[in-house]
């Protein structure tokens, strides 16, 4: 039986005090009735004894206390998901919001999820082929993982995110991806190029977005992350799909939460953010993973926006103690017009060896990782000396780094926005750009991968055509049937 109440007693920003309360439970929905008949929703954020503390999605402005009437509906906020979700564009809270119709559920799930047990956890495996050659080369992306991209305000992200969605998949035969999107507190400009981008393209047909704009209510913020997480749970548990999470800005998250800690009086932590922001940002970042005995997988990928660049925020500190490495972008990069702008060096994806090797992509992808990042390193190094000292003062070894890094800067980490590559395109690249060395200085890559690799991209480099086309065709050929795994069976060949 529902019950409802006039008792409203006092409301401060988005929060409303009801009392004489019975039998109220934590995350409950209620439905808020004013004097003119319209009806906003809220969720129970607080219990104790007969009073309850309400947050109201659609903001508390306008609402006369004397008049309203709160019906607490016993249940806590649901979505409604089958697979029919896909394609589709909703609100923050789950509400269709590009004018189709609503989602005939085939099941309604508890938006707050539950934590996935330690136990029945399958430790992250698999590559996914985002198409950009820094993640894929470098810090490669692994199914069940949480890898964050750390940006600033300024930096292209939502380039970045845009390409993300339109490109990664899943290599193999017969296996199902999906992409679902979450964007907190964005410009209704952003919000319209994401949509218009994955629409252009047709990557829309297997995406899902939640959109929370700027100017919706910030308690609608708080909900949008666990919305979305509940509709890749859904994907990837019930339909087997392999899930691919953006999440659209983290810092925007934080700072509703900021927000809402302040209504209710909280003692702030640090720079102001309530003391459970860690645990927060843990509920919604550990739903990422995969499950023993389920086919699918959740793979996450938070995007937030570091105040100052200060890598030191509480919210990309507390990103980066959760999540399993990070992407960071770089300022001096964008400023070169180099995009996507990706600092390598203090990039980081901790399960990168459980996404290379021969048996995941290529056997020399963990030898040409790392002879890369060392090669770069150094000539970072010699950038910075040049700086200082002119590159007239450098030996003639600085400067072939120096124009290595330059080289790797202008052909490696810069590829565009709309330049898919392929993970043996990426691997084939770095093999080039490695050309100008000497055998004796790939100090990281084993004897027999040189002689395997290098003798082509030498011969490419010294204006010869290679030996090996056909069977690099024939690779190709393999490759683009791994990929497209429908194209399997060749035409059969016309009898004369």
């Amino acid at each position: 039986m529902l019950k409802e109440y006039k008792t409203v007693s006092e409301i401060a920003g988005p929060l409303m005090l009801v009392e004489g309360v019975d039998q109220a439970k934590y995350g409950e929905i209620v439905d808020i009735e004013m004097g003119d008949g319209s009806v906003r929703h809220g969720q129970i954020l607080q219990v104790e004894k007969d009073k309850v503390l309400v947050q109201v999605f659609e903001g508390t402005e306008g609402i006369n206390i004397r008049d309203t009437t709160v019906r607490f509906l016993g249940k806590p906020m649901e979505l409604a998901v089958s697979p029919d979700i896909l394609g589709r564009v909703f609100s923050g809270t789950g509400q269709p919001k590009d004018d189709g119709p609503r989602i005939l559920p085939k099941m309604r799930l508890n938006i707050n999820g539950n934590p996935i047990n330690p136990y029945a956890r399958d430790y992250p495996n698999e590559f996914i082929q985002t198409g950009i050659s820094t993640i894929d080369g470098l810090n490669p992306l692994v199914r069940g993982q949480k890898l964050p991209i750390f940006s600033g305000s300024g930096l292209p992200h939502d380039d970045i995110t845009a390409q993300l969605a339109r490109q990664s998949t899943v290599l193999g035969k017969g296996e199902a991806f999906a992409v679902v999107f979450a964007a907190m507190g964005i410009t209704f400009e952003a919000a319209q190029f994401f949509i218009n981008d994955l629409t252009e393209t047709g990557a829309i047909e297997r995406a899902v977005l939640f959109i929370n704009l700027a100017n919706d209510p910030a308690i609608e913020r708080i909900a949008t992350p666990r919305v979305a997480l509940t509709a890749a749970e859904y994907l990837a548990f019930e339909e087997d799909m392999h899930v691919l999470v953006i999440l659209n800005d983290m810092t925007n998250y934080c700072e509703a939460l900021r927000e809402i800690s302040a209504a209710r009086k909280e003692v702030p932590g640090r720079r102001g953010y309530p003391g459970y922001l860690y645990t927060d940002l843990a509920t919604i970042y550990e739903r990422a993973g995969r499950v023993k005995g389920k086919k699918g997988s959740i793979t996450m990928v938070p995007v937030l926006t570091m105040p100052e660049d200060d890598k030191t925020h509480p919210v990309p500190d507390l990103t980066g103690y959760i999540t399993e490495g990070q992407i960071i972008m770089s300022r001096p990069l964008h400023r070169k017009g180099i995009a996507p702008p990706v600092d390598v060096l203090p990039s980081l994806s901790r399960l990168k060896d459980k996404g290379i090797g021969a048996d995941k992509t290529r056997e020399d992808h963990a030898d040409l990782y790392n002879q890369l990042y060392a090669a770069y390193a150094r000539g970072k190094e010699a950038q910075e000396l040049a700086t200082i000292l002119g590159e007239a003062a450098l030996s003639a070894e600085d400067q072939k780094y120096m124009k290595f890094a330059n080289e790797f800067e202008n052909r490696y980490i810069s590829q565009g926005y709309y330049d898919n590559r392929t993970i043996m395109q990426t691997l084939d690249l770095g093999w080039e750009l490695l050309s100008m060395f000497d055998n004796a200085e790939l100090k990281r890559i084993d004897e027999e991968l040189i002689e395997k690799y290098m003798p082509k991209f030498r011969k490419k480099k010294d204006g010869q055509e290679p030996e090996s086309d056909a069977a690099e065709a024939e690779d190709q050929e393999a490759e683009n049937t791994e990929a497209n795994p429908e194209e399997t069976e060749a035409p059969e060949k016309p009898q004369e």
